[in-house]
């Protein structure tokens, strides 16, 4: 765990984050995830609606659940400020 940890925090201070998918870890630009649409970053981060119910009973899946819908809604205001940004030019 202690490299892990190490990979991630070195990962971080690149401007990327590490995420685990069914082949093991992976780092990917924090600035190109952030600029996927919401289904593609949830999937990436595996947390959409559907992968985090599988996680029950263990109450984990409460705070993943929450941040699924933090993710989204701060995704969707990202959209509808860009629009009003490009509307006011």
């Amino acid at each position: 765990m202690d490299n892990i940890k190490k990979m991630i925090l070195e990962e971080e201070a690149k401007g990327n984050i590490v995420v685990a998918d069914g082949t093991g870890l992976y780092a990917t630009s924090l600035k190109d995830i952030i600029k996927e649409p919401i289904e593609g970053i949830l999937y990436n981060l595996n947390r959409g609606k559907a992968t985090v119910l599988t996680f029950l009973p263990d109450p984990k899946w409460i705070n993943d659940y929450a941040v699924c819908k933090v993710i989204t809604a701060l995704k969707e205001r990202i959209t509808e400020l860009e629009k009003q940004i490009l509307l006011n030019k």
